[in-house]
């Protein structure tokens, strides 16, 4: 079988730096044992596969080492804007739908000129869970290769989703979050008894901007080296914490990650306030470039 396939990095607009995503836009009949194989050996993190669709709707799944998810903001930002740069989408859309298993995502489309420049995907409504214990935190900060000390005291401890339950660690300074050395084996098992994807520390780098690493061990992901679905869900929490700035009725930050791996990306992401006061709507928007084009033999 001939599968066409493209490696585009998300996050940025410089191949070979941000997080770089497979996209299979023709995966149709594609099955499970197949497209893991090509995950493999392409080596990538996260991959988006179009097994249907034309024009401004197509069906997409996401993978990753570990097997399917349900949301990917990575690959959809890098999905959305390779179907464009490509050819393969209808030219000039202002807005694409994928379809996934569980809902169809809207990603609209920025452009300069002509050309499409950014991605700006509504992530699955913002949802949270009480924090852990402080002795199961502890651990946590222990398997980060840290201790409760580097905790920032006016930030945010949390769980948040916005297509994956994340663990938010607010640190108190960048060069303490790249400091970190983290237990891989024992992040993964306390994924797993925490019912947490990612552990995602964090720090402030100004009243709307952090600086971040996120660790998926548990899908087989090490360090993401920029994530979208995880700086939603933390953009959510701290507007729901109260500790941005909020500007009629929305705010938004910047989230800086991949520094420490030699591949800086930026997420942007815009929190929308309903009349309660409550985050219920989370908009994370990036660039990407396709770095490789090809085709694999399975």
């Amino acid at each position: 079988m001939k599968l066409p396939y493209l490696l585009v990095d998300a996050f940025t607009r410089t191949p070979g730096t941000g997080n770089r995503v497979a996209v299979f836009p023709d995966a149709r009949g594609l099955g499970p044992e197949e497209a893991a194989r090509a995950v493999s050996i392409l080596g990538v993190r996260e991959a988006a596969l179009v097994v249907g669709g034309e024009g401004e709707v197509f069906d997409v799944r996401f993978l990753t080492p570990k097997g399917e998810i349900e949301f990917a903001g990575a690959a959809t930002i890098a999905l959305a804007l390779a179907l464009l740069q490509e050819g393969i989408a209808r030219a000039g859309s202002e807005v694409l739908f994928f379809r996934t298993p569980g809902e169809t995502v809207p990603v609209r489309i920025v452009y300069q000129g002509e050309e499409p420049v950014e991605a700006v995907v509504r992530e699955p409504a913002p949802r949270f869970r009480d924090p852990p214990s402080y002795s199961e935190l502890r651990e946590v900060m222990d398997a980060l290769g840290a201790d409760e000390r580097y905790l920032h005291r006016g930030l945010p401890v949390g769980v948040a989703y916005t297509g994956l339950w994340s663990l938010f660690l607010p640190v108190i300074a960048p060069g303490m979050v790249d400091a970190l050395e983290p237990d891989m084996d024992r992040l993964a098992e306390l994924s797993r008894r925490l019912l947490v994807t990612t552990f995602h520390p964090y720090a402030p780098m100004g009243p709307r901007t952090y600086y971040a690493r996120d660790f998926a061990p548990a899908l087989g992901i090490p360090e993401d080296p920029v994530t979208g679905s995880a700086n939603g869900a933390l953009a959510a929490l701290l507007a729901r914490a109260g500790v941005v700035p909020r500007r009629e009725g929305e705010v938004v930050i910047t989230i800086l990650q991949g520094h420490h791996l030699g591949v800086p990306g930026e997420v942007r992401v815009r929190v929308e306030y309903s009349a309660s006061g409550e985050p219920y709507a989370v908009y994370v928007g990036g660039s990407a470039a396709v770095a490789e084009r090809g085709i694999l033999t399975l």
